[in-house]
């Protein structure tokens, strides 16, 4: 099993977006996905209509250290409500998109974070997620998070294999950036003194545009690359700022859905990247697509 965690210590950069297409993703080409909404504005809890609502979810998960059955809500693709074109719906290939529902907008569950010890508190995610019963269940774990530093995204940066950081298209989003993964740099480099190891981070430009800009980011992540201890790198996929996102999370699916071509092309070239050993498997959708 493989964890992915999507971070940013900035809002609105588009980690819902590349979470949920990720998994929609992954489970058309036929793998077994679980969502994580781990961020206090449950978006991606909203993004797919569900054909299961389990009664639990991330509470329960933390304070238990668990990930009961309880907790796992299972994702309706396509929904009920859904009105697209059904040859550019693809075929169920056997994955499985599940989700562990936010519910953590009181701030109680936070509140009851800060109060562990911080080791404990570290590993509230990591542990259910290292359990037999749940990496036999999952080929890949996705989890979603807010966009500040806090006790839920250290907890989810402690449980990933993999961090896939989102940087929006401009100089000031940019130099936020890196001052924002310096941070958390230095915020988890204290953890290799008990045992644990600080991801590698994968940056991905989102919503970006035809521009010099684009070009001027990559470049000012390339020069930061020691300061930032040689964990960053920058993925040669960019996700553009198309409309097709924005139908498809309306329609609740995937955008490969909406978009079978140019930006189906982009999310697998992106999934392509991220996780080598599923490259050149395809959604049956896709024009590479081999029965």
């Amino acid at each position: 099993m493989f964890t992915i965690t999507v971070v940013s210590t900035k809002g609105g950069v588009g980690k819902t977006t590349l979470a949920a297409n990720l998994g929609g993703l992954l489970r058309d080409i036929g793998l077994r996905v679980l969502l994580i909404d781990a961020d206090v504005q449950p978006s991606l809890t909203r993004y797919y209509a569900l054909e299961h609502e389990a009664p639990h979810g991330l509470t329960q998960l933390i304070r238990s250290g668990v990930l009961s059955p309880d907790c796992i809500s299972h994702c309706q693709l396509p929904p009920a409500s859904y009105d697209g074109k059904l040859d550019k719906m693809p075929q169920s290939l056997g994955g499985v998109l599940h989700l562990v529902r936010s519910d953590t907008r009181d701030g109680k569950l936070q509140d009851w974070m800060s109060s562990r010890m911080a080791l404990d508190m570290l590993m509230r995610l990591n542990m259910p997620l290292k359990h037999p019963s749940v990496t036999t269940a999952y080929d890949v774990v996705l989890i979603d998070t807010q966009g500040a530093i806090g006790h839920l995204q250290d907890a989810a940066v402690n449980a990933a294999d993999q961090l896939l950081v989102p940087v929006s298209p401009d100089i000031v989003s940019a130099r936020e950036f890196l001052d924002g993964t310096i941070s958390l740099l230095d915020r988890h480099e204290c953890t290799a003194n008990v045992g644990m190891k600080m991801p590698p981070m994968k940056a991905v430009l989102t919503r970006t545009e035809k521009t010099k800009d684009c070009n001027l980011i990559s470049d000012l992540v390339r020069e930061q690359f020691i300061e930032m201890r040689g964990r960053v790198s920058m993925l040669s996929t960019v996700v553009p700022a198309a409309v097709a996102y924005r139908k498809a999370a309306t329609s609740q699916v995937p955008v490969h859905w909406v978009d079978p071509v140019k930006q189906s092309d982009v999310m697998h070239k992106l999934l392509w990247e991220l996780i080598p050993s599923v490259a050149g498997m395809c959604a049956s959708n896709h024009p590479d697509f081999i029965d």
